[in-house]
């Protein structure tokens, strides 16, 4: 397995190595970026890890921060940049193989990849090493980067200006998308946006399968477009961190004393405020939130990472902010999420709608309020808000007094009951498709299936 070296594509690619290392026993090594690894202490055993590249820190171009970074060139030079080293990982390990009586056994049966990494993809095919593709994304985001190309093609790509009408017109190929939502970034050259999506097309292409972290019942009919578009198999066995054996992910340690602390809060009443682990925001969208939180005069759970506040090493809160919540609001560095989500006291996620975010608060039944910054999340938000309707856009400036009005309407109103009763129905079909025969259990089979074919 061969992950991108960032949380949200180390936490489902782990995921599914647990899943498939419980369901069918087999034998996992894990390719990694020496930056960014997994920590040593929390890997599973059985498992063996394997660092590619040279240790100490990335340069800054491999590891973008802030809403307004070009994620898609820093993912084209993360392909190139562990390339060539993981060709050389990679003989090695094929050199090794048949050292013991056990050679057949050893062979290595296919490299699963994260699809941001043609490059490495390319070389175990060279090396006669059949590949399968993992999206990390859901199925709605990667059936609009296949309709890329035609967009750029009828000439709405990349837009002719930033006139919001403009960027507002849905997409009549991609319901309920708009153009802007087809935009990574504000910062994002359209030759490196086109590479990237190019790339990502080209490694489902060229796999001997795709395998996706959604489930059937929430994205049919993408699954089907996909299906239909790319002719391979695809195996769609999510929710990963449902079927997984518990695989600790996490690059940042947890603080656990807030499930301690929700236990103390009523039912459905608090707010879970975390924008994942690259999404950021300035010290006045900073100063807006807290005065937000602070004014609505309900319960939070706010995660404020070391790195949140953009150009700034110390992120520090208003004065007065503590004295206005106090044994109303907790603040963590980080938090288990899963968990978290999970708690009875959890009414509202306020998220930047990354795809593990969206679908973790989906399985249990938390309706969102959308802050979506760049990539997939825009994609994510309009599916959360247009299409399963269980949650809705915080646009515009972030404003104090916005907040607390969105913040009511997520928590107390009759649209946030209904929302939450959605929210809840999607849950049942989640827990469904994980049973023995449901369909994410099955696809897992059919993967295991197909990796011991090889």
């Amino acid at each position: 397995m061969f992950p991108v070296p960032f949380q949200g594509h180390i936490t489902p690619m782990l995921q599914l190595a647990g899943a498939l290392h419980a369901r069918g026993g087999v034998e996992i090594t894990v390719f990694h970026a020496a930056f960014n690894a997994p920590d040593p202490a929390r890997r599973p055993p059985g498992y063996r890890f394997v660092a590619v590249g040279e240790e100490g820190s990335p340069s800054d171009d491999l590891v973008p921060s802030g809403s307004d970074a070009d994620f898609p060139g820093a993912l084209l030079r993360i392909s190139d940049h562990l390339r060539e080293p993981f060709r050389e990982r990679l003989r090695e390990e094929l050199a090794g193989v048949g050292d013991d009586e056990e050679e057949e056994e050893a062979t290595p049966a296919c490299l699963v990849v994260d699809s941001n990494l043609r490059g490495v993809q390319m070389v175990a095919e060279e090396l006669g090493v059949p590949t399968i593709v993992l999206r990390t994304g859901g199925a709605a985001c990667l059936v609009a980067y296949m309709a890329f190309p035609a967009l750029c093609d009828k000439g709405l790509l990349p837009p002719a200006s930033q006139d919001k009408a403009q960027l507002d017109m849905l997409l009549d190929e991609l319901p309920p998308l708009r153009l802007r939502d087809m935009l990574f970034s504000p910062t994002t050259p359209h030759a490196n946006m086109t590479r990237c999506l190019q790339n990502i097309v080209d490694a489902a292409r060229s796999s001997s399968g795709v395998i996706l972290n959604t489930f059937q019942d929430l994205e049919n009919s993408d699954i089907q477009k996909i299906s239909d578009g790319l002719g391979i198999p695809l195996y769609t066995v999510g929710p990963l961190h449902k079927i997984s054996s518990g695989t600790e992910s996490s690059l940042l340690e947890q603080d656990q004393t807030c499930l301690n602390w929700l236990d103390t809060q009523e039912a459905d009443s608090v707010l879970y405020v975390s924008l994942g682990s690259l999404a950021s925001m300035d010290e006045k969208e900073m100063l807006e939130t807290a005065w937000g939180l602070a004014n609505s005069q309900r319960p939070f759970l706010w995660v404020i990472r070391h790195n949140m506040v953009k150009s700034s090493h110390q992120v520090s809160l208003p004065e007065g902010f503590e004295e206005a919540t106090n044994g109303r609001g907790m603040v963590v560095p980080w938090a288990p999420q899963k968990e978290v989500l999970g708690h009875r006291a959890i009414g509202g996620f306020w998220t930047h709608n990354g795809w593990n975010s969206t679908l973790e608060s989906i399985c249990e039944g938390v309706p969102m309020l959308c802050r979506p910054q760049f990539a997939d999340q825009m994609i994510n938000m309009r599916y959360v808000q247009e299409v399963w309707n269980i949650g809705f856009e915080l646009e515009g400036e972030l404003e104090r007094g916005k907040i607390e009005v969105a913040i009511t309407k997520l928590l107390c109103s009759e649209e946030a009951r209904q929302m939450r009763q959605r929210a809840k129905d999607l849950r049942d079909k989640a827990v469904k498709c994980i049973e023995e025969e449901g369909s994410s259990k099955s696809a897992v089979d059919l993967l295991l299936k197909r990796i011991m074919s090889f």
